[in-house]
């Protein structure tokens, strides 16, 4: 979370517009894999517009074997970014599935 942020990010959620001088919001660059042997892939999520969404695809996409977290940056009314870290490949057809599951489409990108 960014330090110049007031409130709790507890469910994942960003602000994408948000200018913050930390730069770590809103990168359009995902690294495959970091210098922590972590793999970072991105999704982009159509249909996602509000917490309870973001708590759907967090939940749904969190059991997906392999993956360690899920973060989301809603962009209500549009195509939400489903960022999804893991230690190993996972693969991205298990991820759309889980998508399915919880209700929305990936978007095309």
């Amino acid at each position: 979370m960014c330090a110049t942020d007031t409130h709790a990010n507890d469910l994942g959620i960003t602000d994408k517009n948000h200018a913050c001088a930390c730069g770590t919001h809103g990168s359009a660059h995902d690294a495959p894999a970091t210098a922590d042997g972590a793999i970072r892939e991105s999704f982009l999520v159509d249909g996602m517009t509000c917490s309870h969404c973001v708590s759907s695809i967090t939940e749904e996409v969190g059991a997906v074997a392999g993956v360690d977290s899920v973060s989301v940056d809603l962009n209500a009314g549009g195509s939400s970014r489903v960022m999804v870290v893991s230690s190993t490949p996972v693969d991205p057809e298990a991820i759309r599935a889980a998508v399915v599951e919880a209700g929305y489409t990936m978007a095309n990108a």
